[in-house]
């Protein structure tokens, strides 16, 4: 393997070279680059969802999915279920079901829209309210440690890139939620 890790070697991050040194010699024609992009982005965002879901969230009994819907609704609710997937970044099917074990612990409440009966509106409840702002300040703990990695110039740039390949990712060509 040219001093290349071997597989048993390597670590997460570590892993992207060996994917790309791998698969650049079965498939020459692929772009490193935007694989290097993609996978470094996808393994980072992983990383970091890992260490906010099992250092915060869960040990306040919410998944990684029940904070973003307890999130959404603290900030922009009460609303209807099909928008807190849309914000949320869910799916209708994922939020019903977990809207069930949310309105269970107390955090939330469900009833029929006013303007059409098959709607369901969301609502935060007093306790939901009371979990995610101490949920949200230990998470945003968490943020700050992560952001410290980087100069303040660092932070700008990389945000404003991220926020570049996002509005680049609104092309007919790419699938995403909406």
């Amino acid at each position: 393997m040219n001093g290349a890790a071997l597989p048993e070697e390597l670590d997460y991050l570590g892993f992207i070279d060996f994917a790309i040194d791998h698969t650049r010699r079965e498939l020459p024609e692929i772009d490193p680059d935007a694989m290097r992009l993609v996978l470094t982005l996808h393994r980072v965002t992983s990383a970091l969802v890992y260490d906010l879901e099992s250092s915060v969230h869960r040990p306040r009994g919410f998944s990684w999915a029940g904070f973003r819907v307890l999130f959404v609704l603290w900030l922009a609710g009460p609303m209807e279920a099909k928008r807190v997937a849309e914000l949320s970044g869910m799916s209708r099917a994922a939020v019903s079901a977990l809207v069930n074990t949310l309105e269970r612990a107390g955090l939330a409440s469900r009833r029929r829209a006013d303007h059409d009966g098959r709607a369901i509106t969301l609502t935060l409840t007093a306790a939901g309210r009371d979990a995610i702002t101490d949920a949200f300040r230990a998470h945003n703990q968490r943020e700050q440690a992560w952001a410290a990695t980087l100069t303040e110039a660092e932070h700008v740039t990389l945000v404003g890139l991220l926020e570049k390949l996002m509005a680049g990712a609104t092309t007919a060509t790419t699938k995403r939620r909406h």
